[in-house]
């Protein structure tokens, strides 16, 4: 269902339904559907907000609460980089095509840590942190080019290191732009330990907002450093390996709502198990698990079960953990195959305390219309905590939002 102005019931209308029974209607639209809603009256606005807030009871968590989703960019590699873009809300359990008015694209797109999408090309750099990337902040490129960098936000501050292709620069040059002063600044150099692996292809990275500071862990071995733009210095090393007697063959970090970070473990090189650890945000000690994915997730993540599966694997082949990537977000996980209509697997972490992971398949329907076998197809996938706000801004902006299919 598009969202129009089309279905709205007039003030006279809407005062025939209230209280209670309007909030637990609420409960049951979809989240891009409920902006309209908040136009029809005073006491209309203030259902969808209760009905978004409460029913929790005991200190637990609402569950209508608003969850972080799932973006999907499916674009042509080759210029001028053609994209779709698609959104699964966990909320409401739906699959949402945006329509976007066309920007123009220097170079492929790229995610890093979630909400960060960026675009870099040797003469320019241009990034979007807003939830649905409504707003493009166009600066001059870093000083030393780059084809595979990390990159962070930290606070006002754009972190970008490693990633060099000039034989005579630095690997491991680390660049920070202030988004408040305009200037790029040099900073104390990547750790020599990450040389062979000074690449996004290779590092994890982690964002602790509060304590504006950068996590990275080099993926095959868990050894980790932190940066801290305000002295622009790097702390560690750090060894992320849990205790166990499985062979860790890929890793990543994130974090969770409260400052947890979470450690996910792919187990084995043929993918085994997936596993989940927080981490002690202190001392960087692993020091608990808490959740495996069911076996039958991790098959699904491998097996062929459909056409469709069949022909991401005919194009793409047998997913192996360097084709998985990760994105966290409050108390969710999305673990997924990078490739176009990959299989998505989510973890929810328990608000608790108590580390308990519910897990679920989510059908991946953001290449239905897509030729998933041409070799100039790219996904580029985040996460973003998207609020009503945000959609009403989107829609004032031109973007239309098409609820496509269950997830």
């Amino acid at each position: 269902m598009a969202v129009t102005g089309d279905n709205l019931l007039t003030p006279e209308d809407s005062n025939q339904i209230h209280g209670d029974i309007l909030e637990s209607i609420f409960n049951h639209v979809p989240l891009v559907d409920l902006v309209p809603a908040t136009y029809v009256s005073k006491s209309w606005k203030l259902a969808v907000s209760t009905s978004l807030q409460g029913g929790g009871g005991g200190g637990r968590r609402c569950p209508n609460r608003i969850k972080p989703w799932l973006l999907i960019y499916t674009q042509n590699t080759r210029f001028p980089h053609s994209t779709t873009a698609h959104a699964y809300d966990p909320r409401s359990h739906v699959w949402i095509e945006i329509h976007e008015p066309s920007i123009k694209f220097i170079s492929a797109l790229r995610s890093s840590h979630s909400t960060l999408l960026y675009m870099l090309s040797p003469s320019s750099f241009s990034l979007s942190y807003d939830p649905l990337h409504l707003t493009w902040h166009h600066i001059k490129a870093p000083h030393i080019w780059r084809i595979d960098p990390i990159v962070a936000m930290v606070g006002k501050r754009v972190i970008i290191a490693g990633g060099t292709c000039d034989f005579e620069d630095d690997p491991l040059a680390v660049e920070m732009y202030d988004l408040e002063t305009c200037k790029w600044e040099m900073c104390e150099s990547m750790p020599t330990i990450l040389r062979e692996s000074a690449s996004s292809t290779w590092l994890s990275i982690a964002v602790n907002s509060n304590k504006n500071k950068m996590y990275v862990v080099e993926k095959s071995t868990g050894v980790a450093y932190s940066f801290d733009p305000s002295i622009k210095a790097w702390q560690g090393p750090y060894r992320l390996r849990p205790q166990t007697t499985s062979t860790i063959s890929h890793c990543f970090i994130g974090f969770a709502k409260h400052d947890r970070l979470i450690f996910v473990g792919i187990i084995g090189d043929d993918i085994k198990s997936i596993k989940l650890w927080e981490v002690d945000g202190e001392s960087l000690e692993v020091f608990r698990e808490i959740g495996e994915m069911p076996k039958q997730l991790v098959e699904r993540m491998k097996v062929v079960s459909s056409e469709d599966d069949a022909e991401i694997m005919t194009c793409f082949g047998i997913p192996t953990p360097s084709s998985i990537g990760v994105s966290l977000m409050d108390d969710l996980v999305y673990i997924y195959i990078s490739s176009v209509g990959g299989a998505i697997i989510m973890c929810e972490i328990s608000g608790d305390g108590s580390g308990a992971c519910s897990w679920t398949s989510v059908k991946n329907m953001s290449g239905i219309d897509v030729d998933r076998c041409k070799v100039t197809q790219g996904t580029v996938l985040g996460c973003s905590m998207v609020g009503l706000d945000d959609l009403d801004k989107a829609l004032r902006e031109s973007r239309k939002f098409q609820v496509k299919e269950t997830g």
